[in-house]
């Protein structure tokens, strides 16, 4: 039943011990806005958006211990307008608070991974033309030019078994969700 209902992503909160590091890096580097702030039993929360029309799609509430030992966030992915900004903010990252993990293409998708301020995993990402089973990582260059870039991705992806065009994956995919 809950496959037929229509939902998407809306927010993601998270526990941080630094709120106020990481209120500025996700406002002055990643864009986004705060739209409410206020006081909590034991803290503060604040919430951020770069969507007029959601309330808020990051939410930061202080509390996580600092002696946690482990980073329970598997990642947050925000999808970007382009092949530019993401070339620019994978740049950008040299001069922050942050540890770069490297661009990769998971063969859908070209991305780049760091470690925010607090140390969750954080992608940078925009679409492929092309679908290939996941788990893949592959390295990339983001300093090759433009066609290079793609053609190299194109060529190392293609080879891999269960390789498609995106419309292919998208038709199997409005198949299998008209089924459910």
């Amino acid at each position: 039943m809950g496959a037929k209902r229509k939902l998407w992503l809306s927010h993601v909160g998270l526990f941080v011990t630094d709120i106020h590091r990481m209120v500025d890096f996700y406002s002055r580097f990643m864009g986004f806005t705060i739209t409410d702030r206020g006081g909590r039993p034991d803290g503060e929360i604040v919430f951020m958006t770069r969507d007029e029309s959601e309330h808020h799609q990051l939410v930061f509430a202080s509390g996580r211990p600092r002696d946690l030992g482990f980073n329970i966030i598997n990642q947050l992915s925000f999808r970007l307008d382009g092949l530019d900004t993401l070339r620019e903010m994978h740049a950008a990252l040299a001069d922050e608070p942050v540890q770069l993990l490297g661009p990769i293409t998971h063969g859908n998708a070209l991305s780049s991974y760091f470690l925010d301020p607090e140390g969750n995993r954080v992608e940078l990402l925009i679409g492929t033309p092309w679908y290939v089973p996941q788990p893949c990582r592959i390295p990339v260059d983001l300093s090759l030019p433009d066609d290079e870039l793609w053609a190299g991705i194109e060529r190392q992806v293609s080879r891999l078994p269960g390789f498609m065009t995106h419309e292919a994956w998208t038709e199997d995919i409005r198949r299998k969700l008209a089924v459910a």
